[in-house]
């Protein structure tokens, strides 16, 4: 079983910067992409940025040129940095990852995190 723990969430005025973290523990190999998600209430959950292991990273448009992800592969964590944040961007944020867990183990296992709040407001 792997475990991710996210942190960094908050309370947070429009304008404003939170970096968010997320940390995978247990029985793992070797981890490949990673993202963050988010849900509003009321709405679907959406991606809002994913990182290859080699780094390559892709953006909801909603977030582009606001937002950062970034990994640290020795400590199996995902950073998502986020600037210029805005009231819409309230939303539990859920990290995921696709987790290989032995060697030969053909498709990675999906897990998500707990997720944490994130609230843009004045």
């Amino acid at each position: 079983q792997v475990q991710l723990v996210e942190s960094g969430g908050g309370l947070v005025q429009p304008g404003g910067s939170l970096r968010l973290s997320c940390a995978a523990s247990g029985s793992i190999f070797s981890i490949h992409d990673m993202g963050w998600y988010r849900q509003a209430p009321g709405k679907q959950r959406e991606l809002v940025a994913a990182v290859s292991r080699a780094g390559g990273a892709n953006y909801a448009d909603s977030v582009q040129g606001r937002f950062t992800i970034s990994r640290d592969n020795a400590k199996n964590t995902v950073f998502l940095q986020m600037n210029s944040l805005k009231p819409e961007d309230t939303a539990v944020y859920y990290c995921n990852a696709d987790v290989f867990e032995n060697w030969g183990q053909r498709t990675p296992n999906h897990y998500w995190g707990q997720g944490t709040q994130v609230t843009v407001s004045s």
